[in-house]
Protein backbone atom coordinates (compact mmCIF):
# COMPACT_ATOMS: atom_id res chain seq x y z
CA UNK A 1 0.00 0.00 0.00
CA UNK A 2 1.52 3.29 -0.90
CA UNK A 3 1.95 5.87 2.29
CA UNK A 4 0.38 9.04 1.47
CA UNK A 5 2.62 11.96 0.15
CA UNK A 6 3.49 14.51 3.28
CA UNK A 7 5.42 17.06 1.43
CA UNK A 8 3.11 20.52 0.38
CA UNK A 9 3.11 19.51 -3.09
CA UNK A 10 2.72 15.77 -2.95
CA UNK A 11 -0.26 16.32 -0.33
CA UNK A 12 -1.82 18.91 -3.00
CA UNK A 13 -1.39 16.46 -5.53
CA UNK A 14 -3.69 13.40 -3.39
CA UNK A 15 -5.56 16.04 -2.32
CA UNK A 16 -6.36 16.29 -5.82
CA UNK A 17 -6.39 12.85 -6.52
CA UNK A 18 -9.37 12.31 -4.10
CA UNK A 19 -11.49 13.85 -6.57
CA UNK A 20 -10.33 11.81 -9.49
CA UNK A 21 -13.24 9.65 -9.54
CA UNK A 22 -16.03 9.26 -7.57
CA UNK A 23 -15.83 6.43 -5.21
CA UNK A 24 -12.74 8.00 -3.54
CA UNK A 25 -14.28 10.84 -2.09
CA UNK A 26 -17.13 9.64 -1.51
CA UNK A 27 -15.60 5.93 0.40
CA UNK A 28 -13.40 8.22 2.60
CA UNK A 29 -16.16 10.60 3.87
CA UNK A 30 -18.71 8.09 4.32
CA UNK A 31 -16.16 6.08 6.49
CA UNK A 32 -14.86 9.39 8.45
CA UNK A 33 -19.04 9.85 9.20
CA UNK A 34 -19.45 6.21 10.02
CA UNK A 35 -16.72 6.68 12.54
CA UNK A 36 -18.09 9.99 13.86
CA UNK A 37 -22.02 9.91 13.49
CA UNK A 38 -22.55 6.61 15.83
CA UNK A 39 -20.29 7.09 18.74
CA UNK A 40 -21.80 10.85 18.61
CA UNK A 41 -25.52 9.95 18.87
CA UNK A 42 -24.45 6.98 21.52
CA UNK A 43 -23.25 10.96 23.33
CA UNK A 44 -26.26 12.52 22.94
CA UNK A 45 -28.63 9.86 24.15
CA UNK A 46 -26.92 9.08 27.18
CA UNK A 47 -26.50 13.23 27.72
CA UNK A 48 -23.12 13.77 27.41
CA UNK A 49 -22.70 16.04 24.74
CA UNK A 50 -25.94 17.82 22.98
CA UNK A 51 -24.83 19.62 20.04
CA UNK A 52 -27.47 21.91 18.24
CA UNK A 53 -28.82 19.09 15.70
CA UNK A 54 -31.43 20.24 13.30
CA UNK A 55 -33.57 16.81 14.32
CA UNK A 56 -34.08 15.26 16.96
CA UNK A 57 -31.25 12.88 18.34
CA UNK A 58 -33.03 9.70 16.64
CA UNK A 59 -34.39 10.80 13.79
CA UNK A 60 -30.94 13.02 13.50
CA UNK A 61 -28.99 9.20 13.77
CA UNK A 62 -31.50 7.65 11.58
CA UNK A 63 -30.79 10.19 8.49
CA UNK A 64 -27.72 10.20 9.01
CA UNK A 65 -27.02 6.47 8.22
CA UNK A 66 -29.66 6.36 5.67
CA UNK A 67 -29.00 9.16 3.86
CA UNK A 68 -25.77 10.44 5.08
CA UNK A 69 -23.61 7.16 5.24
CA UNK A 70 -25.62 5.05 2.84
CA UNK A 71 -26.13 7.89 0.01
CA UNK A 72 -22.66 8.60 0.25
CA UNK A 73 -21.68 4.41 -0.56
CA UNK A 74 -24.44 4.37 -3.63
CA UNK A 75 -22.79 7.48 -5.07
CA UNK A 76 -19.56 6.27 -4.53
CA UNK A 77 -20.04 3.03 -6.35
CA UNK A 78 -22.96 3.85 -8.67
CA UNK A 79 -21.32 6.89 -10.08
CA UNK A 80 -17.71 4.60 -10.82
CA UNK A 81 -19.37 1.82 -12.09
CA UNK A 82 -22.18 3.33 -14.71
CA UNK A 83 -19.58 5.39 -15.96
CA UNK A 84 -18.00 1.24 -17.10
CA UNK A 85 -21.16 0.43 -17.95
CA UNK A 86 -21.66 2.99 -20.46
CA UNK A 87 -18.72 3.97 -21.46
CA UNK A 88 -18.46 7.24 -20.76
CA UNK A 89 -16.67 9.61 -18.66
CA UNK A 90 -16.91 9.84 -15.21
CA UNK A 91 -18.05 13.18 -12.98
CA UNK A 92 -14.60 14.43 -11.60
CA UNK A 93 -12.68 17.54 -10.28
CA UNK A 94 -14.46 20.68 -9.64
CA UNK A 95 -18.38 18.76 -10.65
CA UNK A 96 -17.46 16.15 -8.08
CA UNK A 97 -16.07 18.80 -5.10
CA UNK A 98 -19.47 19.99 -6.14
CA UNK A 99 -21.28 17.66 -5.76
CA UNK A 100 -19.72 15.87 -2.95
CA UNK A 101 -19.96 19.90 -0.89
CA UNK A 102 -23.97 19.17 -1.37
CA UNK A 103 -23.41 15.98 0.72
CA UNK A 104 -21.10 17.57 3.29
CA UNK A 105 -23.48 20.68 3.64
CA UNK A 106 -26.33 18.72 4.51
CA UNK A 107 -24.40 16.37 7.01
CA UNK A 108 -22.84 20.05 8.76
CA UNK A 109 -26.63 21.66 8.44
CA UNK A 110 -28.27 18.39 10.00
CA UNK A 111 -25.73 18.52 13.07
CA UNK A 112 -25.62 21.97 13.83
CA UNK A 113 -28.26 23.71 12.00
CA UNK A 114 -30.93 23.97 14.93
CA UNK A 115 -31.78 27.38 14.86
CA UNK A 116 -31.88 27.37 10.98
CA UNK A 117 -34.70 27.70 8.88
CA UNK A 118 -35.88 24.06 8.25
CA UNK A 119 -36.08 24.82 4.10
CA UNK A 120 -32.80 25.00 4.36
CA UNK A 121 -31.66 22.32 5.98
CA UNK A 122 -34.20 20.02 4.17
CA UNK A 123 -33.19 21.06 1.12
CA UNK A 124 -30.10 21.12 0.71
CA UNK A 125 -30.41 17.31 2.28
CA UNK A 126 -33.05 16.57 -0.12
CA UNK A 127 -31.05 17.64 -3.40
CA UNK A 128 -27.86 14.95 -3.27
CA UNK A 129 -29.79 11.82 -4.30
CA UNK A 130 -31.58 13.44 -7.48
CA UNK A 131 -27.65 15.04 -8.10
CA UNK A 132 -26.58 11.40 -8.12
CA UNK A 133 -29.85 10.58 -10.57
CA UNK A 134 -29.39 12.67 -12.68
CA UNK A 135 -25.39 12.42 -13.40
CA UNK A 136 -26.20 8.25 -13.34
CA UNK A 137 -29.48 8.58 -15.33
CA UNK A 138 -28.09 10.96 -18.46
CA UNK A 139 -25.17 7.76 -18.92
CA UNK A 140 -27.81 4.98 -18.88
CA UNK A 141 -30.18 6.93 -21.23
CA UNK A 142 -27.60 8.09 -23.57
CA UNK A 143 -26.22 4.50 -23.83
CA UNK A 144 -29.69 2.75 -23.65
CA UNK A 145 -29.13 0.52 -20.82
CA UNK A 146 -32.16 -0.13 -19.84
CA UNK A 147 -31.21 -2.89 -17.76
CA UNK A 148 -29.93 -0.04 -15.08
CA UNK A 149 -33.31 1.78 -14.91
CA UNK A 150 -34.47 -0.55 -12.12
CA UNK A 151 -31.34 1.03 -9.74
CA UNK A 152 -32.44 4.77 -10.81
CA UNK A 153 -36.04 3.54 -9.94
CA UNK A 154 -35.32 1.87 -6.07
CA UNK A 155 -33.19 5.13 -5.61
CA UNK A 156 -36.48 7.49 -6.75
CA UNK A 157 -38.37 5.58 -4.14
CA UNK A 158 -35.51 5.90 -1.62
CA UNK A 159 -35.80 9.43 -2.46
CA UNK A 160 -39.35 9.64 -1.83
CA UNK A 161 -38.64 7.74 1.70
CA UNK A 162 -36.25 10.83 2.28
CA UNK A 163 -38.89 13.34 1.67
CA UNK A 164 -41.43 11.88 4.03
CA UNK A 165 -38.84 11.34 6.54
CA UNK A 166 -37.70 15.12 6.71
CA UNK A 167 -40.78 16.63 6.23
CA UNK A 168 -43.03 14.45 8.72
CA UNK A 169 -40.71 12.93 10.82
CA UNK A 170 -42.47 9.81 10.51
CA UNK A 171 -40.41 6.41 11.27
CA UNK A 172 -42.75 4.49 8.65
CA UNK A 173 -40.78 6.35 5.99
CA UNK A 174 -37.30 5.68 7.60
CA UNK A 175 -38.70 1.57 7.83
CA UNK A 176 -39.69 1.89 3.74
CA UNK A 177 -35.83 3.80 3.10
CA UNK A 178 -34.36 0.63 5.38
CA UNK A 179 -36.38 -1.31 2.71
CA UNK A 180 -35.16 0.23 -0.02
CA UNK A 181 -31.73 -0.17 0.97
CA UNK A 182 -32.27 -3.79 1.04
CA UNK A 183 -33.65 -3.60 -2.94
CA UNK A 184 -30.83 -2.21 -3.82
CA UNK A 185 -28.51 -5.00 -1.74
CA UNK A 186 -31.36 -7.04 -4.32
CA UNK A 187 -30.17 -5.74 -7.25
CA UNK A 188 -26.48 -4.97 -6.85
CA UNK A 189 -25.79 -7.20 -4.56
CA UNK A 190 -27.24 -9.61 -6.65
CA UNK A 191 -24.80 -8.85 -9.58
CA UNK A 192 -21.66 -8.42 -8.20
CA UNK A 193 -21.93 -11.55 -5.60
CA UNK A 194 -22.63 -14.72 -7.69
CA UNK A 195 -20.52 -12.77 -10.77
CA UNK A 196 -17.07 -12.96 -8.81
CA UNK A 197 -17.79 -15.70 -6.61
CA UNK A 198 -18.23 -17.67 -9.89
CA UNK A 199 -15.21 -16.29 -11.50
CA UNK A 200 -12.88 -17.14 -8.31
CA UNK A 201 -14.01 -20.40 -8.78
CA UNK A 202 -13.33 -20.52 -12.33
CA UNK A 203 -9.82 -19.16 -12.06
CA UNK A 204 -9.30 -22.23 -9.60
CA UNK A 205 -10.18 -24.75 -11.19
CA UNK A 206 -13.33 -24.85 -8.81
CA UNK A 207 -17.16 -25.38 -9.94
CA UNK A 208 -18.07 -22.43 -11.47
CA UNK A 209 -21.08 -23.76 -13.19
CA UNK A 210 -22.85 -24.27 -9.99
CA UNK A 211 -23.25 -20.53 -9.13
CA UNK A 212 -26.37 -19.75 -10.69
CA UNK A 213 -28.15 -16.71 -11.86
CA UNK A 214 -31.88 -16.75 -12.70
CA UNK A 215 -33.08 -13.33 -13.82
CA UNK A 216 -37.06 -14.08 -13.22
CA UNK A 217 -35.92 -14.80 -9.35
CA UNK A 218 -33.95 -11.57 -9.33
CA UNK A 219 -37.33 -9.80 -10.83
CA UNK A 220 -39.46 -11.28 -8.33
CA UNK A 221 -37.27 -10.54 -4.90
CA UNK A 222 -36.87 -7.12 -6.25
CA UNK A 223 -40.47 -6.65 -7.01
CA UNK A 224 -41.71 -7.84 -3.24
CA UNK A 225 -39.30 -5.48 -1.37
CA UNK A 226 -41.21 -2.27 -3.12
CA UNK A 227 -44.63 -3.90 -2.67
CA UNK A 228 -43.20 -4.53 0.66
CA UNK A 229 -42.12 -1.29 0.94
CA UNK A 230 -45.72 0.31 -0.38
CA UNK A 231 -47.24 -1.83 2.17
CA UNK A 232 -44.89 -1.04 5.24
CA UNK A 233 -45.50 2.44 4.82
CA UNK A 234 -49.25 2.41 4.61
CA UNK A 235 -49.31 0.52 7.31
CA UNK A 236 -50.95 -2.97 6.82
CA UNK A 237 -49.41 -5.29 9.01
CA UNK A 238 -50.77 -8.50 8.37
CA UNK A 239 -50.36 -8.00 4.58
CA UNK A 240 -46.86 -6.95 5.27
CA UNK A 241 -46.13 -9.40 7.32
CA UNK A 242 -46.72 -12.37 4.84
CA UNK A 243 -45.20 -10.00 1.83
CA UNK A 244 -41.66 -9.80 4.35
CA UNK A 245 -41.90 -13.54 4.59
CA UNK A 246 -42.27 -14.16 1.08
CA UNK A 247 -39.22 -11.43 0.34
CA UNK A 248 -36.89 -13.35 2.47
CA UNK A 249 -37.70 -17.11 1.43
CA UNK A 250 -36.96 -15.38 -2.48
CA UNK A 251 -33.92 -13.61 -1.12
CA UNK A 252 -32.32 -17.20 0.89
CA UNK A 253 -33.59 -19.33 -2.44
CA UNK A 254 -31.00 -16.59 -4.05
CA UNK A 255 -28.07 -16.98 -1.30
CA UNK A 256 -28.41 -20.53 -2.00
CA UNK A 257 -28.37 -20.63 -5.46
CA UNK A 258 -25.01 -18.57 -5.37
CA UNK A 259 -23.27 -20.97 -3.06
CA UNK A 260 -20.94 -18.66 -0.64
CA UNK A 261 -19.43 -21.75 0.70
CA UNK A 262 -17.73 -23.05 -2.07
CA UNK A 263 -15.87 -19.25 -1.55
CA UNK A 264 -15.20 -19.64 2.07
CA UNK A 265 -11.35 -18.88 1.72
CA UNK A 266 -11.61 -15.44 0.35
CA UNK A 267 -12.77 -12.84 2.79
CA UNK A 268 -13.51 -10.30 -0.68
CA UNK A 269 -15.91 -12.78 -1.14
CA UNK A 270 -17.46 -14.54 2.19
CA UNK A 271 -18.43 -10.99 3.61
CA UNK A 272 -20.66 -10.46 0.37
CA UNK A 273 -22.36 -13.92 1.07
CA UNK A 274 -22.36 -13.34 4.40
CA UNK A 275 -23.90 -9.43 4.36
CA UNK A 276 -26.50 -9.91 2.09
CA UNK A 277 -27.75 -12.96 4.18
CA UNK A 278 -28.66 -10.21 6.77
CA UNK A 279 -31.61 -9.81 4.64
CA UNK A 280 -33.77 -12.63 5.31
CA UNK A 281 -32.86 -12.27 8.82
CA UNK A 282 -34.17 -8.72 9.00
CA UNK A 283 -37.12 -9.50 6.82
CA UNK A 284 -38.14 -12.18 9.29
CA UNK A 285 -37.34 -9.90 12.27
CA UNK A 286 -39.77 -7.62 10.42
CA UNK A 287 -42.75 -10.54 10.38
CA UNK A 288 -42.30 -10.84 13.61
CA UNK A 289 -42.52 -7.58 14.53
CA UNK A 290 -45.51 -7.06 12.83
CA UNK A 291 -47.37 -10.19 14.03
CA UNK A 292 -45.62 -11.50 17.33
CA UNK A 293 -44.54 -8.04 19.12
CA UNK A 294 -40.88 -8.45 18.30
CA UNK A 295 -38.98 -5.21 18.69
CA UNK A 296 -39.05 -3.02 15.72
CA UNK A 297 -35.33 -1.99 16.52
CA UNK A 298 -34.66 -5.88 15.57
CA UNK A 299 -35.17 -6.06 12.24
CA UNK A 300 -34.22 -2.45 11.69
CA UNK A 301 -30.67 -2.93 12.61
CA UNK A 302 -30.48 -6.40 11.34
CA UNK A 303 -30.54 -4.36 8.02
CA UNK A 304 -29.03 -1.30 9.07
CA UNK A 305 -25.81 -2.67 10.87
CA UNK A 306 -26.19 -5.80 9.14
CA UNK A 307 -27.22 -5.64 5.68
CA UNK A 308 -25.92 -2.30 4.94
CA UNK A 309 -22.99 -1.96 7.13
CA UNK A 310 -21.25 -5.24 6.78
CA UNK A 311 -22.20 -5.24 2.74
CA UNK A 312 -20.79 -1.60 2.23
CA UNK A 313 -17.36 -2.46 4.09
CA UNK A 314 -16.90 -5.62 2.06
CA UNK A 315 -17.89 -3.53 -1.63
CA UNK A 316 -15.82 -0.75 -1.04
CA UNK A 317 -12.89 -2.69 0.45
CA UNK A 318 -12.86 -4.73 -2.86
CA UNK A 319 -14.21 -1.98 -5.51
CA UNK A 320 -10.81 0.54 -3.75
CA UNK A 321 -8.64 -2.28 -4.72
CA UNK A 322 -9.98 -2.84 -7.63
CA UNK A 323 -10.26 0.68 -9.31
CA UNK A 324 -6.70 1.77 -8.49
CA UNK A 325 -5.47 -0.93 -10.44
CA UNK A 326 -4.34 -2.94 -6.77
CA UNK A 327 -4.31 -6.80 -6.83
CA UNK A 328 -6.94 -8.21 -5.26
CA UNK A 329 -5.32 -8.81 -1.82
CA UNK A 330 -6.91 -7.41 1.54
CA UNK A 331 -4.27 -4.87 3.64
CA UNK A 332 -3.41 -6.44 6.95
CA UNK A 333 -6.08 -6.09 9.22
CA UNK A 334 -9.12 -6.37 7.11
CA UNK A 335 -10.16 -9.56 8.00
CA UNK A 336 -10.52 -8.46 11.44
CA UNK A 337 -12.23 -5.49 10.61
CA UNK A 338 -14.91 -7.50 8.69
CA UNK A 339 -15.10 -9.66 11.55
CA UNK A 340 -15.58 -6.88 13.78
CA UNK A 341 -18.35 -5.42 11.36
CA UNK A 342 -20.18 -8.77 11.86
CA UNK A 343 -19.86 -8.95 15.31
CA UNK A 344 -21.05 -6.08 15.44
CA UNK A 345 -24.44 -6.35 13.66
CA UNK A 346 -24.97 -9.76 15.86
CA UNK A 347 -24.27 -7.72 19.50
CA UNK A 348 -26.78 -4.87 18.37
CA UNK A 349 -29.54 -7.37 17.69
CA UNK A 350 -29.46 -9.26 20.21
CA UNK A 351 -29.72 -6.02 22.20
CA UNK A 352 -32.78 -4.58 20.74
CA UNK A 353 -34.06 -8.11 21.12
CA UNK A 354 -33.12 -7.83 25.21
CA UNK A 355 -30.80 -10.73 24.90
CA UNK A 356 -28.04 -8.21 25.71
CA UNK A 357 -28.32 -5.55 28.76
CA UNK A 358 -28.75 -2.06 26.67
CA UNK A 359 -25.25 -0.18 27.98
CA UNK A 360 -22.93 -2.53 27.51
CA UNK A 361 -25.00 -4.08 23.94
CA UNK A 362 -24.92 -0.49 22.81
CA UNK A 363 -20.98 0.29 23.81
CA UNK A 364 -19.81 -3.21 22.34
CA UNK A 365 -21.64 -2.85 18.88
CA UNK A 366 -20.48 0.52 19.02
CA UNK A 367 -16.42 -0.10 19.61
CA UNK A 368 -16.49 -3.43 16.98
CA UNK A 369 -18.31 -0.49 13.99
CA UNK A 370 -15.88 2.05 15.14
CA UNK A 371 -12.93 -0.94 15.18
CA UNK A 372 -14.79 -2.21 11.43
CA UNK A 373 -14.29 1.49 9.84
CA UNK A 374 -11.45 2.22 11.51
CA UNK A 375 -9.14 -0.05 9.67
CA UNK A 376 -10.63 0.65 6.74
CA UNK A 377 -9.58 4.16 7.37
CA UNK A 378 -6.33 3.48 8.43
CA UNK A 379 -5.52 0.99 5.41
CA UNK A 380 -7.49 2.14 3.06
CA UNK A 381 -6.78 5.84 2.90
CA UNK A 382 -3.78 6.15 1.33
CA UNK A 383 -5.22 3.80 -1.35
CA UNK A 384 -7.89 6.12 -1.59
CA UNK A 385 -5.42 9.43 -1.81
CA UNK A 386 -2.64 7.78 -4.45
CA UNK A 387 -2.94 7.44 -8.38
CA UNK A 388 -2.84 3.77 -9.66
CA UNK A 389 0.92 2.06 -9.36
CA UNK A 390 -0.17 1.45 -13.24
CA UNK A 391 -0.25 4.90 -13.81
CA UNK A 392 -3.76 4.74 -15.78
CA UNK A 393 -6.96 6.53 -14.69
CA UNK A 394 -8.54 5.02 -11.55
Amino acid sequence: MQAIPTSPERASASLSQLFSYPFRIFFLSMTVLAIVAIPVWVLEVTGVVQLPLALPALFWHQHEMLFGFLSAAIAGFLLTAVCVWTQTNRTHGALLAGLWSVWLAGRLLLAFGGNLPDWLVQGVNLAFLPLVMIDAGWRVWKARQKRQLMILLVLGLLWLMQIGFVTRLDMAFSYGALIMAMALISIIGGRITPAFSAGWLRQRGGNAEAVKMIPALDMAALFSMILLMASLVTGWQTVTAVIAVVAASLMLVRLYNWKGWLVRKDPLLWILHLSILWVPVALILLAGSLVAGWPTNAWSHAAGTGAIGCLILGVIARVSLGHTGRPLVLPKGMVLAFVAIQLAAVVRVLTALNLIPWHPGIGTSTLLWILAYGLFLVRYTGILASPRPDGREG
